[in-house]
């Protein structure tokens, strides 16, 4: 099988696409096919979020661009920036990977999320889009960012 190993942003030359949802685009190694047919082996030094027009490099010097494929997702949407706010930490509380923006968050649909947030005051959109959720600490590059793999233990108060 022909391998990918390497991520470009010279598409302009790609002879096919393939298109991906957020967590397809999160890989090292996996076996691929292109939106036209093309098997290929994702073999990457290292995992990486693959964005829309990243293209992947085959070793025959063939490029395939990467697409980012749209997702059921919720758009949350608050009375203002401290409500936002709010409803962020909420999320971020219950370790659910979130897009930020300045005046809204998207996330994955979850009907007790949903029911939580309209809760708590949000305003709760159906939508389909792209989605590129913030990364953690550990894993986003920032100075003492490591990649490491150990069990977190948290003790979650819950008041009534």
């Amino acid at each position: 099988m022909i391998r990918a190993a390497s991520v470009t942003r010279v598409f302009e030359q790609a002879i096919d696409t393939i298109t991906l949802d957020e967590t397809e685009r999160h890989r090292r190694r996996m076996a691929m096919r292109s939106d036209g047919g093309i098997d290929f082996l994702l073999d990457l030094s290292e995992a990486k979020l693959l964005s829309d027009g990243d293209g992947l490099e085959l070793e025959d010097g063939r490029v395939i661009a990467v697409r980012e494929k749209a997702e059921a997702l919720y758009e949350v949407r608050a009375r203002d920036a401290k409500h936002l706010v709010v409803l962020a930490w909420q999320i971020g509380n219950r370790h659910l990977p979130a897009e930020v923006h300045e005046d809204r968050i998207y996330i994955r649909r979850d009907h007790v999320i949903r029911d939580m947030l309209i809760g708590l005051g949000a305003t709760v959109l159906d939508v389909e889009r792209a989605f590129a959720p913030e990364k953690g600490a550990y894993h986003s590059g920032m100075p003492g960012g490591h990649a490491h793999n150990h069990h977190h233990h948290h003790v979650h108060a819950h008041h009534d």
